[in-house]
């Protein structure tokens, strides 16, 4: 994907992400989509042209996939599959969209020395949901995190805190050769992905199940605990999920809770939604 089109992608989900605010705000029992697109400076037709480009839907269907009975269909399905899903990486939702990860862990050695000698690359992209902070090492990709309102230095002290003694350097260049791989509606199943992962025993557990989670798919915190043997560690799992430093590529998004909400996210409950039905819609393409 050229740079250009994560530019638009990225551009559009400003818009995306400002209609889903809206219906939070105003709590629309009935999206009023003439109503929306007025408050969004479109016409109608250019506001179904926005939801079709950006996720291949109409907005009348992609609201669906927001709402709270959906949620709970979706979830209850899951649950269902949950661990033969976890187990073998495979379920009834296609995983044709999903990318090929490689997750190793830090060294008991390299998470006591913060880093220290490790050198870091980062960079600010365009994303299908708005600009993001890549952080990569020779091991791998460290760190994914969503912008909120523009604030970069907030994603900047994210990654400082986590890689206290490394080396963090600009390289935009460097990094942006991720993006196209990340972010691709078909992407390469044949070359990994390398993501470099530094936290405790079971923030790591709890991650790697996360990776496992097929797109389209949503579990609860409470799933999550009793499928890694720990049935009354929920809040341990969503202080896990809420620390995820590599968002989307383990996708803590796909997390909500036991009865069908969507919860909190680091990136903001807005984009989670996004996330969600956007997934949703990829997957109803494929299938139609």
């Amino acid at each position: 994907m050229p740079p250009s089109d994560l530019s638009k992608q990225s551009k559009d989900y400003q818009r995306i992400e400002k209609a889903i605010h809206i219906l939070e705000e105003t709590a629309f029992l009935q999206p009023d989509l003439k109503k929306l697109s007025t408050q969004l400076n479109l016409s109608e037709y250019h506001f179904q042209r926005l939801f079709s480009r950006w996720a291949g839907v109409s907005p009348k269907r992609f609201l669906q996939f927001l709402t709270l009975e959906h949620a709970k269909s979706v979830l209850d399905k899951s649950r269902n599959l949950l661990d033969a899903t976890l187990d073998s990486g495979l379920s009834s939702v296609s995983r044709l969209h999903d990318l090929f990860l490689q997750c190793e862990s830090v060294t008991p050695g390299e998470y006591k020395s913060r880093g220290e000698g490790l050198t870091i690359s980062y960079g600010f992209h365009p994303s299908p949901f708005g600009e993001c902070l890549l952080a990569t090492t020779e091991n791998g990709i460290c760190g994914l995190t969503f912008i909120q309102n523009g604030d970069r230095d907030n994603v900047m002290e994210f990654l400082s805190r986590r890689w206290k003694q490394a080396s963090l350097k600009k390289e935009p260049r460097s990094t942006g050769k991720f993006m196209d791989q990340i972010f691709s509606k078909n992407p390469d199943r044949k070359t990994p992905l390398y993501l470099y992962v530094k936290g405790t025993n079971f923030q790591i557990k709890v991650w790697e199940a996360l990776v496992r989670i097929p797109q389209g798919a949503l579990v609860s915190y409470q799933d999550v605990a009793r499928y890694l043997g720990r049935p009354k560690s929920s809040r341990a799992v969503a202080n896990a999920v809420a620390n995820n430093p590599i968002q989307y590529l383990v996708p803590c998004h796909r997390v909500i809770q036991g009865m069908g909400a969507f919860g909190g996210y680091q990136a903001g409950p807005d984009r989670k939604k996004a996330l969600v039905a956007w997934e949703a819609a990829q997957i109803q393409e494929e299938l139609a």
